[in-house]
C-alpha cells in the first residue's frame, strides 16, 4: 500500500472568486503532478478529497490525466483544522492492498503525515507546497502513544517545475 498526501493546486485570490478554484498555474501544476505520477507507476486507485473547491479540482485533474481508473471519494475530516486522527482511524481500517491519495490543505496534511510517522501530530514535521506529495508505506507495528499504525516517508515531492524545451539546432 502506498498513500500520497498531496495538496491543492494553487487557486485564484478570494478577492477574484470567493469559491478559490484553481488558478491557470495551479491547473498546470496538477497536471504536471499527474504525468509524474503516471511515469513513476504510483498512480493510486482511490482519491480522498476535501469538499473544498480547490481540494475537489485538484482530485478530478488528477484523476482525469493519470490515465487510469479512479475513484473519487470525497470525505470530510480533511479541512486544513481538522483533527488527524480521524483520517488516521480511517486508514487503520484499509486493506493493506488499497493505493490511496488524499488530497488537502495545510496544516492538516503536514499535521496527518507526522502523525502517521511518529505517533503525534506535533510539532508538525511536514509542509506541502502546493501540487507537492509527500508518499507514505505502511511500517512495522503500531505507535505506542496513539495505537495507530506506523508509516514511513518513501519520498516528498515539491510541486513539478514546467520542462524547459531546449532546441537543439
Amino acid at each position: 500500500m502506498l498513500l500520497s498526501l498531496i495538496r491543492h493546486g494553487d487557486a485564484v485570490s478570494s478577492e477574484a472568486d470567493p469559491a478559490r478554484p484553481l488558478s491557470q498555474q495551479g491547473r498546470d501544476d496538477v497536471i504536471r503532478l499527474a504525468a509524474r505520477l503516471r511515469a513513476d507507476g504510483t498512480a493510486p486507485a482511490t482519491i480522498w478529497h476535501s469538499p473544498i473547491r480547490r481540494a475537489r479540482e485538484t482530485a478530478a485533474l488528477l484523476a482525469q490525466h493519470l490515465g487510469c481508473p479512479v475513484m473519487l471519494v470525497g470525505k470530510s475530516y480533511l479541512q486544513s483544522e481538522d483533527d488527524p486522527a480521524k483520517i488516521a482511524r480511517l486508514l487503520a481500517e484499509l486493506p493493506p492492498t488499497a493505493d490511496l491519495a488524499i488530497v488537502g490543505h495545510e496544516p492538516h496534511l503536514g499535521a496527518l503525515a507526522t502523525l502517521l510517522t511518529t505517533g503525534h501530530p506535533a510539532p508538525i514535521g511536514f509542509a506541502l507546497e502546493k501540487a507537492g506529495i509527500i508518499t507514505l508505506a505502511p511500517a512495522e507495528g503500531k505507535h505506542a502513544a496513539s495505537g495507530f499504525p506506523r508509516w514511513e516517508v518513501r519520498g516528498q515531492i515539491p510541486p513539478v517545475p514546467p520542462t524547459t524545451m531546449v532546441n537543439p539546432g
